[in-house]
């Protein structure tokens, strides 16, 4: 070879696996940082949404590159608020409790310099097990020994109910029944909000009901800059924010819950606000524009310096 080079072999073992999960962003004095927590690979059929075409759903997966089956992948990111003050985590991710594609909260921490233990404070959006479940181990150990938990106050008492759970149908009785076991024993450390109230400096939530009868979200405000941190008012925004009308079936309200989508989307879009997505591809981080009938998320660019 020309020169003594010498040619690249190419042996190099495949890493199987990604780098960590994160990614970093400033709201005015606050550093916000996005944590994966994996993938879902929701089963999905014919009574996915209640009021639009299965045919329909599969076209809108394939017009967004999505292979169009009877699984629908819905990423998971929590975010994490350090105020300068504190550090605040919103939702908690799965703990690694519905199989090996999810639960990668507490490495991706580890890789962003973050111990369990630093945590100041937990918020929550509502009781689902994907944003609950990281409260605690599979063995029911707590994970932020050091955090004040706080929670809608209008979600407590609708998953604590026992009426509620005699009345509900055998397929939601284990969402009450997960609810409880995550919620057990952290009652010294557990405050109830409501929803409207600024919850810690910086962090105001606002009722974004339907989705859960309590189902909040967040706006975090520093300065003159805000995100707000939408939870689940809508799943894929491939599906549910260029459909807001569509009524997933994990929406307990149907109507309110596309109501609250519709109105918040518009809210947002109008004010060209920040939104950071739960289930939106990660890092989730971007705006939402008008579009047709519908909305469109547009992703923020990449950043590499805060």
């Amino acid at each position: 070879m020309a020169g003594g080079a010498i040619a690249a072999q190419a042996a190099a073992p495949l890493a199987g696996r990604q780098a960590p999960g994160l990614y970093r962003y400033r709201v005015g004095d606050f550093e916000l940082t996005a944590i994966n927590d994996g993938v879902w690979h929701r089963p999905i059929d014919a009574a996915f949404v209640r009021n639009a075409a299965y045919a329909d759903i599969q076209q809108a997966m394939a017009d967004a590159f999505m292979p169009a089956g009877d699984t629908l992948a819905l990423p998971l990111t929590m975010v994490l608020v350090n105020t300068g003050a504190k550090l605040i985590l919103i939702d908690t991710g799965t703990g690694g409790q519905i199989g090996p594609s999810a639960g990668a909260l507490l490495a991706n921490l580890a890789a962003a310099g973050v111990m369990p233990e630093a945590i100041d404070a937990v918020v929550i959006s509502h009781f689902h097990f994907d944003h609950i479940d990281g409260l605690k181990t599979k063995d029911d150990a707590r994970v932020f020994p050091n955090a004040e938990i706080l929670v809608p106050a209008p979600e407590w008492r609708f998953w604590m109910d026992d009426a509620n759970l005699r009345a509900a149908p055998d397929s939601r009785k284990r969402e009450f029944l997960n609810a409880r076991r995550i919620v057990h024993g952290l009652d010294r450390e557990l405050r109830q909000f409501n929803p409207g109230d600024e919850v810690l400096s910086g962090v105001t939530s606002l009722p974004a009901f339907g989705h859960t009868p309590g189902h909040t979200v967040f706006a975090v405000t520093s300065g003159n800059a805000a995100v707000l941190v939408l939870g689940d008012t809508t799943d894929h925004p491939a599906l549910f924010v260029r459909h807001p009308e569509w009524q997933p079936s994990n929406d307990m309200d149907g109507p309110q819950a596309a109501e609250t989508r519709a109105k918040l989307l518009d809210r947002v879009a109008a004010d060209r606000m920040l939104v950071q997505g739960y289930h939106f591809p990660f890092p989730g981080l971007g705006r939402i524009m008008r579009h047709g009938a519908g909305f469109d998320f547009v992703p923020a660019q990449w950043q590499s310096q805060l």
